[in-house]
């Protein structure tokens, strides 16, 4: 297994993931009220941060692996189920959304690898759409852990409108890939 900073750095963006729960659980004495929001987000926002960066990195230092390329959109999608699950938990969101987001996760990512497998991985690149959903969610999911307004912007309201607009990309985008995989996924049945 390679370790160079772009992996080192995503390793920290796992190693958040329990700290952003744990947040929601340690003493009163040791965070209370709003305090446990600021510091969800700010681990949050720091997660994303490095997502960013360690591709960046990987790319500029030429640190690419075969295990970074695992690693990373591993780590993504656990730190975002993570933080879903406790805003659902907080009420700050719906089962519904929650539910949307990260199925659509679980298949997509099935789906990827299936059609790695059988040579056909472009049929299924990640697209337009896909990134806009995914923008609206990590603006959305930090938005929603602050949740008290912030500099005259309402952060419960617009990241609630926000993550129902990433729930409907969510949803546009998943049957994007699918149509995109179809021929693929019919062509494999008839050989069958």
């Amino acid at each position: 297994m390679p370790f160079n900073l772009p992996i080192f750095l995503t390793w920290l963006r796992i190693v958040a993931i329990p700290l952003l729960i744990a947040v929601y659980y340690v003493p009163d004495g040791w965070l209370y009220g709003h305090s446990r929001d600021v510091a969800a987000t700010v681990l949050f926002c720091a997660a994303a941060i490095t997502d960013w960066f360690d591709g960046y990195l990987a790319r500029k230092l030429n640190q690419t692996s075969a295990f970074g390329a695992f690693l990373d959109p591993v780590a993504d999608k656990l730190m975002v189920a993570a933080a879903l699950i406790v805003l659902v938990q907080l009420g700050r969101t719906d089962v519904i959304i929650a539910t949307i987001i990260i199925g659509r996760e679980i298949t997509i990512s099935a789906l990827r690898e299936w059609m790695a497998q059988i040579g056909a991985h472009r049929s299924v690149a990640v697209s337009m759409i896909g990134k806009i959903k995914t923008t609206a969610q990590m603006l959305a999911i930090p938005m929603l852990l602050y949740y008290t307004p912030l500099a005259g912007l309402d952060m419960k309201e617009t990241g609630t409108w926000l993550i129902y607009i990433a729930a409907v990309l969510t949803l546009w985008s998943m049957g994007y890939y699918m149509r995109m995989a179809w021929p693929e996924i019919v062509k494999r049945e008839r050989h069958l």
